[in-house]
């Protein structure tokens, strides 16, 4: 057997190992804000139904970025039960373009838990949220209907006579659908063979939308304050440590540019109105 014949045979066997991975970028910290007004309505005693007007900024604040209305109905089942489904419209807007991008709906659907102790309340929220892309997007990078399972485990101390009620969670989002890829790696970055190679020559497949992975984990601390029966403020800071693992290919779906997977945090600082009724 001589060199070139070993070679072959390591590149063979090195080639699913090397595959499975991706290559790793490391985002700059990022900075931003959000305020928010909402209207809460008791419908019945358990029912509850709201509607909330988010605008978000990013880019060390110097960017708007989205607005996000959310509208959600919730019911108690129990004392410590509570079951919740919503659906959030998502314009998002671009600053290099000048414009806001299509919107995307969301559906969500939770269960909250929850543990008193005295002015102690432990809760976990489970969440579940389905994400439906509009307008042209690359098939071969993200699915129509982005899945995500978020889980909130939040410690608050409910003081019944006092107006401040601070607040700790930490919650992990689950990316339920990502795309999964087998491309050639280098060792350094994944490509194609050439550009001109039809999908399956080109050195990387898209093999479908079932490669769930963890990427989010946000902390955040905050308070509310009860200004008067019907309103409360609330404030709070939040970060987030982001793991996305993003396909960026050609449209036809022929040449992968890139499969990076990319971390960094995110900080926001927070502010939102809430009347209730």
């Amino acid at each position: 057997m001589n060199r070139k014949h070993i070679i072959i045979l390591a590149l063979g066997v090195l080639f699913p190992i090397v595959a499975a991975a991706q290559t790793d970028v490391a985002l700059a910290p990022e900075f931003g804000g959000r305020l928010a007004v909402s209207l809460d309505k008791r419908i019945t005693r358990g029912w509850h139904v709201s509607l909330e007007e988010e605008v978000r900024f990013d880019q060390n604040f110097s960017a708007f970025d989205r607005f996000h209305t959310t509208l959600r109905m919730t019911y108690k089942v129990h004392p410590n039960i509570k079951l919740g489904l919503g659906y959030a419209l998502i314009n998002g807007y671009s600053s290099t373009e000048k414009a806001f991008k299509n919107a995307r709906h969301r559906a969500l659907a939770d269960v909250t838990g929850t543990l008193h102790f005295g002015e102690w309340n432990l809760s976990l929220r489970e969440r579940f949220q389905l994400t439906h892309r509009t307008g042209d997007y690359n098939v071969y990078q993200n699915p129509a209907n982005e899945l995500t399972l978020k889980s909130r485990l939040m410690i608050r101390y409910k003081n019944r006579y006092g107006r401040w009620s601070p607040y700790a969670y930490v919650e992990l989002r689950n990316y339920l659908n990502a795309p999964v890829i087998e491309a050639a790696f280098d060792g350094t970055t994944y490509y194609t063979l050439d550009d001109y190679s039809e999908t399956g020559e080109a050195g990387w497949f898209l093999t479908g939308f079932n490669g769930g992975y963890l990427n989010r984990v946000r902390g955040s601390i905050g308070v509310d304050v009860r200004l008067s029966k019907s309103s409360t403020l609330n404030f709070y800071v939040l970060g987030d440590y982001v793991i996305d693992k993003v396909v960026d290919a050609n449209a036809e779906g022929t040449k992968l540019k890139s499969y990076t997977k990319e971390t960094g945090f995110r900080g926001w600082v927070g502010a939102g109105y809430e009347f209730a009724f």
